[in-house]
C-alpha cells in the first residue's frame, strides 16, 4: 500500500494499515475495524438523512451488478434493507432499526462473499458527523467483523465522535478493533514537507514559522504551503513574517475573506453548496443560489481553482473545514430562507419529502400549512425504511409550526405511532395529548388508545394501560372499535402480574367469548383471550383448544391478526401458540411460532420481536423435552433482546424459560449466573412472566438446596394465584414444588397440596398435567399405592409430548421396583432430553440394584 504523496511521521499508522490490510488479504481473509482519530485537519459534513452515509459506502459497490443480482445479493432481506439504501420503494409492514440494520449485515456479507477475490474496504472519514442510522448500523457491524472478510477504516475527531455515540447510544470495543491516534506533525517532519513542495533551499526559520503557525495540523500546513505557491513568496526567512496572514485565510474568517475575493456570485454559489452540504447538485446549487447554468459552472471553476471545492457534478468541499466556515459565514436569517429554498429546489427536482426534509428542520416556524404537511409525508417515508428517530424529528417540528387545531391531534398520533418502539413514555405523553383534544375520528381515537395501552405495556405499567382502556370502552360506541377495545381491556387486565378481582374478570370474559363463533377479528380477538384465560386457570383443555380452533382461519392467525399485522398486534397470535403449548399441542405451538420467526425475519422485525419468537420456540422445546434445543433457542432470544435494551418483557420471559430449563438439566450453577445477571428476582414486573416466575425462581431456590427460601418464595406464588382462579400446575407449578419442600417439615401439608394439585390436574385432563400430579402424589403414599401412582404417572407422561417429565417420573418408577430395565429406559430417555443429571442418577440407581442382587 503506497499513499500518493507523501506521509510524514505517519510510520506506526501505516503499519497499523497494513498489517489490517495483509490480514483482510491473506489466507485466512481476516477482516476488523481500524480505527483513526485526531484533531480537526489531521472535518463537518452533517447530515439528517437516515442511512446517508451506508448509501455513499455501498451504492458503488451495488452499480457493478445488474438488477437481478443486486436483489438476488439481498435475498430475503431485499424489502427491509433494500429501501434504505435507495434501491427499492418500501412495501410491506413498517421495518424496525434493528432489523434494518441486520438486513444490511447480511447484505455486506453475501457482497463481501461474492468479492472475495477483491477484499471488502469500507471507508468512513468524519464520521462524527454521520447519520445516526448510519453510525447505529457501523456500531452493530464492527461489532462482528472477527466473522466477516471485511476491514472497515474509520476516521473521527474523538472528543465529538464520543458525544455523538452517548447521544445515540452506539459505539463500544469490539474485539477486532485497531485504534490509532493521529498526532500533530513534528517541526521536522514540517520542514520536510515544506522543503518537498518548495524546494530543498526553504530555510530553517522559515519552516519553522509555518509549523508553529499550523501548530503541525497537517491539512493546514498543506494548504499554507499551497498559498505560498500561489504568491510566489520566497521560503525564506523574510517571507516567514506573511505566514501568519495566509494561514488565517485557510480557516474562519480568513478563509471567509478569501471568498469574499472572488465576487459576489462565487459566494453566492459556495453558500449554496454549504447549505446543501453534501453529494451537491451543480443544477440544485444553481437554483439556490439563483444563476443560470451557465454562472454556476463559472463559479464552479473559480472556487475550484482556489481549492475551496472540487469535483464537478456532484462537487464537494475540498475539506469539512471549508464547509463549515462558508456555513456559519452565511448570515443566519439568510441561511434559514436557504435552507426553505433548498427544500422547494429538491422537491421540484423530484427528490421526495424525505430529501428535502433536512432543510425544513431549519425553517423557523411561520404557521405554513403545506410545510407541515410536507414534514408528516417525510415521516412516513423515514418510518418506511426504519429510520424512527428522523420521523420523530419531521413531526416534532411540525407541532411547532403549529399545525392547525384539526391537524394537532392527527400529528400527535403520529408522532405517537413513531416512537412506539424506541420511546414508549414518550408515546404515553403524545397520545394522551391527541386523545385529549378534538380533531381524532372514531377509529383514530380506538387506534391510539389502543397504541397507548400498548405503550404503557412496554412500560412496565399494565395497570395504566387497562385504566386507559376502560376509560375509552366507556365513551365508544357500540361496533367493531369497541369490541377491539374490550378485547384489548380483557389481555392488560388479565396480564397483570396482580389482580382484585381475578374471578371476576374471567367470568366476564367467558359470558363474552364462549357463545361466539370467530366470524371476525373481534371474535377471534376475545375467544383468543377467553383460551388463553381458561389455560392458565386450568379449566378442561378440550374446551380451550376448541376456543383456540375458534380464534383460528384455517389453523392459522387470520388476516389482520397475523404476527406482523399492527391493527391487533402480535400479543394474540403469540396467546394462541402459548395455549397450545400448555394444553399438550406442541405440534400447533411448533408450527405457530414457526411462522412467527419467519415473518418477523422477513418484515425485518428483527428486535424484540424476533427475541420473543426465539423465546417461544424455547418454550416448545422444553415442553417437549428437547432440553439442549430450548437452551439454544432461549439464549439466542436473550441475546436478541440484549441487542435492544434491558428489562424488557421479553428478558423476563426467556431468562425464566433458560432458568427452568437449565435447572431440568442439572445445570443449576449456570441457572443462578442467568438469574443474577438478569436480576431475576423481586420485585417482579406488573406483567405476568412466563411461564409464572416466582414459581421458577422457587424451583431454582429447591435445586440449591434453599429450601426454607423456596418454601418463602413458593407459598407467595400460591396466595397470588389461588385467588385469581390459577390452577393449572403445568403453568404454575408452585403446589408440586412445596408440597416436595415441606415433605420433611410439615408432610400433612405436603399430602394436602400434592392431593388437591391431583384433583386440579385431573379437571384440566391433559396427559402431563395428570402424569406430573400423580408422580408427586406418589411421594406421600404408602409404599405399595406409590408405585402403582408411579406407574399411572409413567403411563399418563409416556402419551404426553413432556420427554422430560415422562424421564422424571421414569427414573423414580425404576427406583420404587427396583428395575434395571426400567432405569436403563429412564437412562436412555433423560440422556435423549439433554438432562444430563437426572441420567447420571438413572445410571447410579441401577448400577446399585445390580451389585446388590
Amino acid at each position: 500500500m503506497k499513499p500518493s504523496r507523501p506521509l510524514y511521521e505517519r510510520e506506526p499508522e501505516l503499519a497499523a494499515a497494513a498489517e489490517a490490510v495483509d490480514a483482510l488479504c491473506g489466507a485466512q481473509a481476516v477482516g476488523g475495524l481500524l480505527i483513526f482519530s485526531g484533531e480537526a485537519g489531521s472535518g463537518e459534513t452533517v447530515t439528517s438523512v437516515p442511512f446517508h452515509v451506508v448509501r455513499q459506502l455501498l451504492q458503488p459497490a451495488f452499480d457493478r451488478f445488474p438488477p437481478d443480482e443486486v436483489r438476488a445479493l439481498f435475498g430475503s432481506w431485499y424489502e427491509v434493507a433494500a429501501p434504505a439504501l435507495g434501491l427499492a420503494e418500501p412495501s410491506g409492514p413498517q421495518p424496525d432499526p434493528q432489523g434494518v440494520r441486520d438486513g444490511l449485515d447480511y447484505v455486506v456479507a453475501r457482497l463481501s462473499s461474492r468479492l472475495s477475490h477483491r477484499p471488502l474496504l469500507l471507508v468512513i472519514d468524519d464520521a462524527h458527523w454521520a447519520d445516526g442510522e448510519s453510525l447505529a448500523w457501523l456500531a452493530s457491524f464492527t461489532a462482528r467483523l472477527n466473522e466477516l472478510p471485511v476491514l472497515v477504516v474509520q476516521a473521527h475527531r474523538p472528543e465529538e465522535f464520543a458525544t455523538r455515540e452517548k447521544e445515540d447510544g452506539v459505539g463500544g470495543a469490539h474485539p477486532a478493533q485497531v485504534r490509532v491516534a493521529l498526532r500533530a506533525l513534528t517541526p521536522d517532519a514540517t520542514a520536510e514537507l515544506v522543503r518537498a513542495a518548495l524546494g530543498e533551499h526553504a530555510d530553517d526559520p522559515f519552516c519553522r514559522e509555518v509549523w508553529a503557525v499550523t501548530g503541525g495540523n497537517p491539512y493546514e500546513a498543506v494548504e499554507l504551503v499551497a498559498k505560498v505557491q500561489d504568491r510566489e513568496l520566497v521560503p525564506l526567512d523574510e517571507s516567514a513574517g506573511l505566514l501568519r496572514e495566509l494561514g488565517a485565510s485557510a480557516r474562519g474568517s480568513g478563509l471567509v475573506a478569501r471568498l469574499e475575493r472572488l465576487g459576489t456570485n462565487a459566494t453566492r454559489f459556495a453558500w449554496a453548496a454549504a447549505v446543501l452540504g453534501t453529494d451537491i447538485s451543480q443544477d440544485l446549487a444553481a437554483t439556490l443560489a439563483g444563476m443560470t447554468s451557465a454562472e454556476a459552472a463559472d463559479c464552479t471553476a473559480r472556487l475550484r481553482e482556489a481549492r475551496i471545492v472540487t469535483g464537478f457534478d456532484p462537487l464537494e468541499f475540498v475539506h469539512p473545514l471549508i464547509a463549515s466556515a462558508i456555513y456559519r459565514a452565511i448570515p443566519p436569517a439568510t441561511r434559514t430562507a436557504m435552507h426553505g429554498r433548498a427544500a422547494w429546489a429538491i422537491n421540484r427536482a423530484g427528490l421526495g419529502p424525505a430529501a428535502a426534509s433536512r432543510h425544513l428542520l431549519e425553517v423557523h416556524p411561520d404557521d405554513d400549512q403545506e410545510l407541515v404537511e410536507q414534514l408528516r409525508e417525510a415521516a412516513k417515508q423515514h418510518l418506511a425504511v426504519g429510520a424512527p428517530e428522523a420521523a420523530r424529528r419531521c413531526l416534532e417540528r411540525a407541532l411547532r409550526e403549529p399545525p392547525r387545531e384539526r391537524v394537532q391531534a392527527t400529528l400527535l398520533y403520529e408522532l405517537g405511532c413513531a416512537t412506539l418502539l424506541s420511546s414508549p413514555a414518550t408515546t404515553v405523553q403524545h397520545l394522551r395529548n391527541a386523545l385529549d383534544m378534538p380533531g381524532l375520528d372514531d377509529d383514530q381515537r380506538v387506534d391510539a388508545t389502543y397504541r397507548l395501552a400498548a405503550a404503557h405495556s412496554h412500560n412496565n405499567q399494565l395497570k395504566e394501560a387497562a385504566s386507559a382502556l376502560a376509560a375509552e370502552v366507556a365513551r365508544t360506541a357500540p361496533g367493531p372499535g369497541l369490541m377491539r377495545l374490550q378485547a384489548a381491556h380483557f389481555l392488560w387486565e388479565g396480564m397483570q402480574a396482580t389482580e382484585e378481582d381475578g374471578p371476576g374478570r374471567s367470568a366476564r370474559l367467558a359470558r363474552n367469548a364462549d357463545h361466539l363463533h370467530g366470524r371476525d377479528n373481534a371474535e377471534r380477538a376475545l375467544l383468543t383471550l377467553r383460551a388463553f384465560d381458561a389455560m392458565v386457570r386450568g379449566e378442561n383443555a378440550q374446551l380451550v383448544v376448541d376456543l383456540c380452533e375458534r380464534a383460528l382461519v384455517g389453523g392459522h392467525p387470520a388476516r389482520g391478526l397475523g404476527w406482523t399485522d399492527t391493527e391487533w398486534g402480535f400479543e394474540l397470535p403469540t396467546l394462541v401458540g402459548i395455549t397450545y403449548a400448555f394444553t399438550d399441542q406442541l405440534d400447533r405451538a411448533e408450527e405457530l411460532f414457526a411462522e412467527a420467526v419467519r415473518a418477523f425475519e422477513i418484515s425485518g422485525w428483527s428486535g424484540a420481536h424476533l427475541a420473543f419468537a426465539h423465546t417461544l420456540l424455547g418454550l416448545v422445546h422444553r415442553r417437549r423435552g428437547r432440553l439442549a434445543e430450548a437452551e439454544g433457542f432461549l439464549r439466542e432470544g436473550l441475546r436478541l433482546a440484549d441487542r435492544v435494551g434491558s428489562g424488557l418483557p421479553v428478558h423476563w420471559d426467556a431468562a425464566c424459560l433458560l432458568i427452568d430449563t437449565l435447572v431440568a438439566r442439572g445445570r443449576v450453577t449456570e441457572a443462578r449466573e442467568i438469574a443474577d445477571r438478569y436480576t431475576f428476582e423481586a420485585p417482579y414486573p406488573s406483567a405476568m412472566v412466563l411461564p409464572d416466575g416466582p414459581c421458577v425462581r422457587g424451583r431454582l431456590l429447591l435445586a440449591e438446596g434453599r429450601t426454607k427460601e423456596a418454601i418463602v418464595e413458593l407459598e407467595a406464588a400460591g396466595q397470588k394465584l389461588e385467588p385469581r382462579g390459577r390452577f393449572n400446575g403445568v403453568w404454575a407449578p408452585w403446589a408440586g414444588d412445596l408440597a416436595r419442600a415441606l415433605a420433611e417439615e410439615n408432610p400433612d401439608r405436603a399430602a394436602q397440596l400434592a392431593a388437591t394439585a391431583r384433583v386440579h390436574a385431573e379437571r384440566f385432563g391433559t396427559e402431563t398435567a395428570i402424569g406430573e400430579a400423580l408422580h408427586c402424589l406418589a411421594l406421600f403414599a404408602a409404599p405399595e399405592e406409590a408405585t402403582r401412582l408411579l406407574s399411572e404417572a409413567v403411563r399418563h407422561l409416556e402419551s404426553s409430548p413432556s420427554a422430560y417429565e415422562h424421564a422424571l417420573a421414569l427414573v423414580d418408577y425404576g427406583i420404587a421396583i427396583r428395575s434395571p430395565r426400567e432405569l436403563a429406559r429412564a437412562y436412555k430417555l433423560a440422556t435423549a432430553c439433554g438432562a444430563e443429571s437426572l441420567a447420571n442418577r438413572a445410571h447410579q440407581a441401577r448400577a446399585s440394584i445390580r451389585s446388590s442382587e
